[in-house]
Parts: structure tokens; C-alpha cells; sequence
């Protein structure tokens, strides 16, 4: 395997391109994930949505669909089954991420399986803690990010140059990642990868009914909202008549409108039956693209920004 972007995500990775696609419940399974890994990059195959008998079949898929690297994220506040740790390693990936919960729980098993693990931190004392239980590197989620956040937000211009500089592990960003402008700048503040959800919610192979497509295409910088400030989790959603109704509801718990009609909206397209999980970078996609012209738009564009930079200021 060669690389364009020779580093430690890559090395452990396996993969030519240090992208990393989101694990999204219901929309990270085999359409989508087997494009991101086809393309150079790391697809990811959720288990948020506890549908376990659904994802190993997805998983199965992926052994057609694509013959490179992909992983499987853990997202722990939404386990059902208490063997989840027995049925990742029992899918023969080799790659997996942590999310929503203690990094303590599961590393060291995953670990001595073998595993490559990343956790997901939205913090300094997350990533610092998830240092201390081993993990192998680290996924930094600013609160630009959608889905689902902390409640005390930091943006990724501010957490992650602040994470890197206090932990020695392979960091790749997420939250506002979508062209090589933002992986250049990811690369600069010191992650060695960038992590993309809204940029493949909006992708061609994304499962998702058009009407959330193209709600983010239509999309501004602010048009999102930032929900369940006084509980935890947070969420980011794309703003609609919903979503816009608990921006500012201190007393309802938001994630009571993702029960029970989440598909509604992500499959059937009613934007106002549940919340559409979406970054702020979604001010800033203005088409819906295949995965490989994304993956392959971003990683010329990146190496060319660094270039560009490189020749203005190498000689300074």
C-alpha cells in the first residue's frame, strides 16, 4: 500500500488516504461504507443503531462489495447487547472506533483481540483519559460536528491544536471536515486525518432519502441548531420547523424526537418527523457527489493547499 499522505493513520489504517467516514446509525453500512474504503479511505460500519442482525449482515457485504481496510464503531451509550465486544471481533475487522462512553471499557479487550482502536473525545480530559486506557489514537469531534455532542461544545479550531499538544497518539479530526481546505488545515493544527459525516450523508452512495440531500445542499452556515444544552447528549441538527421548536426548550430532552420516527426521515424523506443529524459544514456543500470524487477532490486539493503554503512561507 502507498500513501500520498505518508503517516501514522495511514500506517495503522492500511489505507492510501487518511479519510475516514462517520458512523452514522442506519446510513454507515455497506453502500456507503464500501465506496468511502474503494476510494483510499476508512469505511465504517455502525452499531448505534443496535440492529445487530442487520449490521453482520452488512459486514458480509463488504467482503463483495470491497477487498480493502474498513472498520466498526462501538457506540457505547447505544449498546443493546452485552456481547458487543465479542460480535466486533467476531466480524474479523481489524480496525475499530469507540464512542459515547468510557474508553475504559472496552480497549484492553479489543486490544488483545488484536483490534486498532480510536476513541472519540470531545474534551482534553476525554482525550487524556482515553490516553491512559491505551487507546491507539484518537478521533477529536469539535461541536461543529452533527449528531451527537457534549453539552459544553468546543470547537475543533480550539480542541484540537489543544489535544495534540498534550497527547503523543495519531489524532484524526472531525467536525467541519468536507474539502482539502479544511484537511490541510486539520493536518496543520496536528491530526494526521479528517473524519467526514455530513460531506457522506450528502454523498451519491448515502442511503438517505433526497429531501436530507438536498436540505444540505440548500443549507447556510446557520442552519443548524444546537439542542439538549441541559442534558446530555447534545445533539446538532439541521434546522427545520422540528428541530428550530427545541433550540431554545430547556425542559424537553430532544432525543425523545428521535424515537420511534428516525426512519420516517432518514428513508422517507418528512424532514419534520424526526432530526436530521447534520453538521455546520453543511454551509459550505453545495452538490451531491460521488464518494470517489469527494475523497479524490479532497486529497489533490489538500496536497495542493500544503504545496501552496510550503512555497509562500517554506523560505521565510
Amino acid at each position: 500500500m502507498s500513501s500520498t499522505f505518508p503517516n501514522r493513520v495511514t500506517e495503522m489504517l492500511g489505507v492510501e488516504i487518511p479519510i475516514v467516514q462517520a458512523p452514522m446509525g442506519w446510513i454507515a453500512r455497506a453502500q456507503l461504507a464500501s465506496a468511502v474504503s474503494n476510494a483510499g479511505g476508512m469505511g465504517i460500519i455502525e452499531t448505534s443503531s443496535g440492529e445487530l442482525d442487520a449490521v453482520r449482515i452488512e459486514i458480509e457485504k463488504m467482503a463483495d462489495l470491497t477487498d480493502k481496510p474498513f472498520g466498526v464503531n462501538i457506540a457505547q451509550a447505544f449498546v443493546r447487547d452485552p456481547d458487543i465486544v465479542r460480535f466486533v471481533i467476531d466480524q474479523g475487522v481489524e480496525f475499530v472506533t469507540t464512542s459515547a462512553g468510557n474508553p475504559t471499557k472496552y480497549t484492553s479487550t479489543l486490544k488483545e483481540a488484536g483490534l486498532t482502536v480510536f476513541h472519540v473525545v470531545p474534551t482534553l480530559h476525554g482525550a487524556l483519559k482515553a490516553f491512559e486506557a491505551g487507546v491507539d489514537g484518537l478521533v477529536v469531534e469539535g461541536g461543529e460536528g452533527g449528531g451527537f455532542k457534549n453539552p459544553r461544545d468546543v470547537a475543533l479550531m480550539v480542541l484540537l491544536p489543544l489535544i495534540a499538544s498534550k497527547v503523543d497518539v495519531p489524532i484524526i479530526a472531525a467536525g467541519g471536515m468536507v474539502d482539502g481546505r479544511s484537511m490541510a488545515a486539520a493536518l496543520a493544527l496536528g491530526a494526521e486525518g479528517v473524519q467526514m459525516g455530513t460531506r457522506m450523508v450528502s454523498a451519491a452512495e448515502s442511503p438517505v432519502h433526497e429531501n436530507w440531500k438536498t436540505s444540505i445542499v440548500e443549507a447556510a452556515e446557520t442552519d443548524t441548531v444546537f439542542l439538549n444544552r441541559h442534558t446530555s447528549p447534545a445533539l446538532r441538527a439541521l434546522r427545520t420547523e422540528r428541530s428550530e421548536a427545541l433550540e431554545l426548550d430547556t425542559e424537553t430532552n430532544a432525543m425523545t424526537a428521535l424515537v420511534g420516527s428516525t426512519l420516517d426521515l432518514y428513508f422517507g424523506g418528512d424532514m419534520n418527523a424526526s432530526l436530521a443529524l447534520t453538521g455546520q459544514v453543511a454551509g459550505r456543500i453545495e452538490s451531491v457527489e460521488s464518494v470517489a470524487d469527494i475523497i479524490a477532490t479532497c486529497a489533490r486539493e489538500c496536497r495542493a493547499r500544503l504545496d501552496e503554503l510550503a512555497g509562500t512561507y517554506g523560505g521565510a
